[in-house]
């Protein structure tokens, strides 16, 4: 057998092994090294290929494919820089607990580190980002290294999609020549066969149960706390949870409690805007017991909240034992699966009569949202927070909205109310940055339809590029494009206050004309100045193909105004019915 049938046979039995474990996409940015992988791919007829010519949109891409299929994603490029690219999006994976299997092309060991062109070093590139490092060995023939690529593909797999998810990096020795033999006859089923991996999950023993199931019984202040948490069966089980201690949910945006058909009594979803100015909220609703699920929430009044109830008993459960306790409050790290673990307690607790501690949340929660919904009404001019709030009101049944970070997901905290339209919010809160969203946005609109982007205007431009795919790959996704012409986030912040330079180092107005964008990419572009015109641009995107941009222009100084004004409004509301007979 010659050198281009022992790289075609070792290349595509490691394909197989992707494709036998259940990987059905791979994400490819052109390049030469990557050749016989990239041609190979392109040649399985079980496996979709994306190109994507920016590795780092690429990357991002990859990661909207695998966070919203659930199943791990490959991702292809050839040596050098190329693989540098992924870096962003292996980071923001790896804190996701996405599962992405990253394949980098290489020069062989001969052509490292003696100046050798498109060659750095490779090895272990992403550091303790991955679950998992190999270097492969140079493609050999024989059914020993046909069942080592299989093998390896298999474990790649494996380790990406296990208990804790998330990218691994399989690095590929290439000598040339590169092309791989087409022609040749390979038949898979006559390869070594593949190992099986059995998959499971974490769980306690019964007697942590019961004795946890004790702690609640002797709990007269309990709370639930969900973070960023999108698991099939989790809302039901949390709720039928919540329900039976009569502790109420405070439930982030990416939690999936506040939209679906299921009883939602239980979920605070105002908490952030009544604990963020009333020192007498936080004092009179300091719980003695709480129970945390998923990663952090995106709520920073929340997190000062869980910081200061020091005395209380602080439940942390991670099915995929990893350690999620920022404000080092937590008392008890229990490493079981989410939703078994509400299952089983749920067994074993007795079920209370109303208390006048759930009572209290759930008017709270109410008059909060009562006042927000009123402050917003009242808005007549172009602002986020309405632009926000309409478009949650607009929004199909079963319909995806990915969320930009800084201001957007903020607001959709504030804004977004319990409701019955199935809505699924998805972001990248791992590293929380506003890079790669457009493209992770893009990737999880090929699974999610429909889906819009809501996204402000500093995070739209970093990641432009991210359009081509959609253009080249036809896919349907409706941008909600917030243009407050700079970085509305560092408005509500201390370097606010810094006069001269902040707009030059921190507002960053960048003076855009997005239409070009839309037309570049045969997008479909529409600019909202009027409130009467959103529902009708809304409705004609979710009715197009393709791309479509829905530009709402804002003022920065007005949308920090707003939501000062509006967090005032609540906070006096809020202190004078804490002080009422009505609470005592």
């Amino acid at each position: 057998m010659n050198w281009q049938q022992s790289l075609t046979e070792y290349a595509a039995s490691f394909i197989e092994g992707l494709a036998c474990s259940g990987v059905k996409e791979v994400v490819i940015s052109p390049g030469s090294r990557s050749t016989p992988l990239a041609m190979l791919f392109v040649e399985h007829q079980d496996i979709q290929v994306y190109m994507n010519i920016d590795e780092r949109s690429a990357a991002f891409f990859a990661m909207g494919l695998a966070k919203a299929s659930d199943r791990p994603v490959a991702l292809l490029c050839t040596s050098g820089t190329a693989a540098a690219n992924y870096f962003p999006a292996v980071i923001e994976a790896s804190l996701s607990r996405v599962p992405l299997i990253v394949l980098t092309a290489d020069r062989p060991h001969e052509l490292r580190d003696v100046g050798a062109p498109q060659a750095i070093d490779q090895l272990h590139l992403y550091g303790r980002h991955v679950r998992w490092f190999a270097d492969l060995a140079l493609p050999e023939s024989g059914n020993e290294m046909i069942k080592y690529a299989k093998t390896s593909a298999v474990r790649a797999a494996s380790m990406a999609k296990g208990v804790l998810p998330g990218p691994v990096h399989v690095n590929f020795p290439l000598r040339e020549p590169l092309v791989p033999d087409l022609e040749q006859p390979f038949h898979y089923d006559s390869n070594p066969a593949l190992p099986y991996v059995s998959e499971g999950h974490l769980n306690i023993p019964f007697e942590t149960y019961k004795e946890i199931a004790d702690q609640c019984s002797m709990a007269e202040k309990g709370l639930i706390v969900c973070g960023n948490i999108d698991k099939p069966g989790f809302p039901e089980a949390v709720l039928a949870l919540a329900n039976s201690l009569g502790f109420p949910i405070l439930a982030d945006p990416l939690s999936q409690l506040r939209s679906g058909s299921f009883e939602k009594e239980m979920v605070i979803d105002c908490y952030d805007t009544f604990l963020k100015k009333s020192d007498a909220a936080n004092e009179k609703l300091k719980p003695d017991l709480v129970i945390q699920f998923g990663g952090q929430p995106v709520s920073k009044p929340l997190s000062l909240f869980l910081k200061s109830a020091r005395e209380a008993e602080q439940l942390i459960i991670d099915g995929s034992g990893g350690w999620r306790d920022p404000n080092r409050a937590g008392t008890h790290m229990i490493h079981c699966e989410e939703t078994v673990f509400c299952r089983q307690l749920q067994q074993l607790v007795e079920e209370r009569n109303d208390s006048s501690w759930k009572k209290l949340w759930i008017d709270l929660n109410q008059r909060t949202k009562n006042i927000i919904q009123s402050y917003i009404q009242s808005i007549s001019d172009m602002e986020e927070g309405k632009a926000v709030s309409t478009l949650c009101g607009l929004l199909p049944p079963d319909s995806t909205v990915y969320i930009g970070n800084s201001m957007p997901i903020r607001d959709m905290d504030t804004f977004f109310h319990t409701n019955e339209n199935n809505i699924r919010l998805m972001a990248n809160r791992g590293a929380n940055g506003i890079d790669g969203v457009v493209s992770s946005a893009v990737g999880a609109a090929v699974h999610c339809r429909p889906l819009f982007l809501l996204i402000g205007d500093l995070s739209f431009f970093h990641d432009m590029n991210g359009l081509l795919a959609a253009k080249l790959h036809k896919i349907n996704i409706n941008i909600i494009l917030l243009n407050n012409d700079g970085g509305g986030i560092f408005s509500h912040l201390p370097q606010a206050e810094e006069g001269e330079n902040f707009e030059l180092i921190f507002g960053t107005p960048t003076g855009l004309n997005f239409e070009h964008a839309a037309m570049m990419y045969n997008g479909q572009y529409t600019k909202v100045l009027e409130w009467e015109d959103f529902p009708v641009a809304i409705r004609e995107a979710a009715a197009n193909e393709g791309l479509n941009i829905i530009e709402v222009p804002t003022d920065r100084t007005r949308n920090l105004q707003v939501h000062r004004e509006l967090w005032e409004q609540v906070s006096r509301e809020i202190n004078k019915y804490l002080q009422s007979d009505e609470t005592c």
